[in-house]
């Protein structure tokens, strides 16, 4: 090859190099890097779109289906989409990136020109390349943006929890909500109910303000639950999370009272609890309130002893299985709502240590009902004569139980509490009272010769104790004074007045009866129960919430205020790269209305 022609190509290339690094390089290079890095934040956001729009379950960013209940968005899914972007997208950038630096390889310096085309390849190739810079700053700041929305939204879910379990402990303690199992062979104390979904009936055993909701817990099949009792928690189904039994409704928002009947066999126990139940529903219904069994087989029993009474019987003997509480919701409307757990066990529960022992819901009531046969006294029955044992045997079964052993055995067994079996009112009821005014002994001093056996509760409260003391309970009396804050004497009868019936069951309950009203009338209805068909003790929780198929909305809330703050860092990026490249190329240099002439 002739000199002059290798002087002139070498003159052309170094011609071209100064050309393409002094010009082109400065000007291709920076373009390059802003595409490359434009490219890049344009490839996540579309991922991102990809991943964080969509509302149902299925995506790019799956979420699984929960055993109970969906965690908190911002405790686990949001970082389980963050890597479902990344994941997609580095890959794709290096792939992109990598496939494009090799093209340009091949197509530009595949040949001879490529000795000429050097500076445009190397300002291509060093911006691509460059581009990792800002790609990684791109991703540090979406991470940081991520961290940065999970640690707000939690500072935010923290506080609403702790404010949350705060307001109701402080609920639970100012009025005073106990929370106890009816069922036998549990009787336990519960501190959380398991409560039920509506919508598909899975049992939630942690339904409070923790990781899944601060308000709300989102069941699997989509539907929203309230997490408080004051949100509504007390209209959900509530099961007892030691024997899974069925518990009243209202737990939680109302108090529970348990009120064990404490008596031996044939006490009369169970008529009084009926007689109870009669007088407080009368009291009730002239308050303008309710009273209403929680259990249909409850109602039915009731009814079935008020027949029994209104044709002359008497209820039918309790059988020997530990009993199921009669569950009395009792709403007296601008004055209290109780829960009444009325234990009525066979008196054969009383007769022997191991047998009280197993009544393990006398560990968390802080009142009693003791029920004394006064037949069933030694003394009495011994003063009985011939003709009055006749007629009480004939009118009434009485109890081969000593009441005195009765009560001692069950304040042996509260002893075991913490609180030394102390209770805050001990209500004694000496039954069979229409029986024993008919006897010399059971003239009561200070009740009027020929006054009816309920007037005035059998001539007072101090008369009958001293009446009992003289029957040889003395010490029995003696012993509740030192046990229970106060203590209530009554006599009960058949023909006993039900407000004063009424008066005594409010006093042991705690429930604020107000003043005596009349007895219901003969033809009144009866409690019921909620039944279907009946208007419920508090209004089920309905079924709201997204499709199973769909994200919660709170998942949805989460994922779309990161994709907006990650939209306003896109925006934001853009920006800068356009000022960036106004300032780095002015207009005198490209602008043709500057262009001198």
């Amino acid at each position: 090859m002739h000199p002059v022609f290798l002087l002139l190509l070498g003159a052309a290339w170094i011609g071209t190099m100064w050309l393409g690094f002094a010009v082109v390089f400065p000007v291709l290079f920076p373009a390059t890097l802003v595409v490359a890095g434009v490219a890049t934040l344009g490839l996540y956001y579309l991922h991102a779109c990809r991943t964080l729009g969509p509302s149902t379950v299925k995506g790019p960013s799956p979420v699984a289906e929960p055993e109970i209940s969906y965690r908190h968005y911002l405790l686990a899914q949001v970082w389980w989409d963050w890597w479902a972007i990344a994941r997609t997208v580095v890959p794709r950038v290096w792939t992109t990136a990598s496939g494009t630096v090799v093209t340009l390889t091949k197509t530009m310096m595949g040949g001879p020109w490529g000795f000429f085309a050097l500076p445009i390849w190397l300002a291509l190739c060093a911006g691509i390349a460059a581009a990792a810079l800002p790609a990684a700053a791109i991703g540090v700041a979406l991470t940081v943006l991520y961290g940065l929305v999970a640690a707000v939204g939690l500072a935010v879910w923290l506080v609403c929890v702790l404010v949350l379990a705060a307001v109701e402990r402080l609920f639970m303690a100012y009025a005073r909500i106990l929370q106890t199992c009816p069922h036998p062979f549990c009787y336990e104390k519960i501190a959380l109910p398991v409560y039920e979904c509506p919508g598909c009936g899975a049992r939630h055993p942690r339904l409070t303000p923790g990781p899944a909701g601060a308000f709300r817990h989102v069941c699997r099949c989509g539907a929203r639950l309230p997490t408080t009792v004051f949100l509504g928690r007390f209209r959900l189904g509530a099961y007892c999370p030691h024997c899974n039994g069925r518990l009243p409704e209202r737990i939680g928002r109302v108090r529970v009272e348990p009120l064990p009947f404490v008596g031996g066999p044939a006490a009369g126990k169970t008529t009084f609890m009926v007689l109870g139940i009669r007088a407080l529903h009368a009291r009730a219904q002239a308050l303008n309130g309710r009273l209403a069994f929680v259990e249909r087989r409850h109602a039915q029993a009731y009814a079935g002893a008020i027949e029994e009474f209104q044709h002359g019987g008497r209820p039918a003997k309790t059988g020997p299985e530990l009993p199921l509480a009669t569950m009395v919701d009792i709403d007296l409307p601008g004055r209290a709502r109780r829960i009444l757990y009325l234990f009525d066990p066979a008196g054969e529960h009383y007769t022997g240590a191991t047998e009280v022992e197993s009544l393990r819901y006398l560990d968390h009531g802080e009142a009693l009902l003791f029920v004394v046969d006064p037949f069933a006294l030694p003394q009495v029955r011994r003063a009985l004569t011939a003709d009055e044992r006749e007629h009480v045997d004939r009118s009434a079964a009485s109890s081969d139980e000593d009441p005195a052993d009765t009560l001692q055995r069950v304040l042996n067994e509260l002893r075991s509490r913490p609180d030394r079996g102390r209770q805050k009112r001990v209500a004694v009821i000496v039954t069979k009272a229409d029986l024993l005014a008919a006897t010399e002994i059971g003239r009561v001093p200070g009740r009027p010769a020929g006054a009816p056996a309920g007037d005035a509760a059998l001539a007072g409260d101090e008369a009958l104790r001293a009446w009992l003391d003289h029957a040889g309970l003395g010490n029995t009396v003696r012993a509740l004074d030192q046990v229970a804050g106060e203590v209530r004497y009554f006599g009960s009868g058949l023909d006993t007045d039900p407000g004063d019936v009424a008066d005594l069951l409010g006093w042991v309950s705690g429930l604020p009866v107000g003043e005596r009203e009349p007895a219901p009338a003969p033809d009144a209805a009866p409690p019921g129960a909620a039944l279907p068909g009946t208007a419920p003790l508090r209004a089920p929780w309905p079924v709201r919430g997204r499709d199973a198929t769909r994200v919660p909305a709170g998942y949805q809330a989460g994922r779309w205020s990161v994709l907006a703050g990650l939209s306003v860092l896109t925006a934001a990026t853009l920006t800068g790269a356009i000022v960036a490249a106004a300032e780095r190329f002015p207009p005198p240099y490209w602008d043709p209305f500057q262009i001198p002439f």
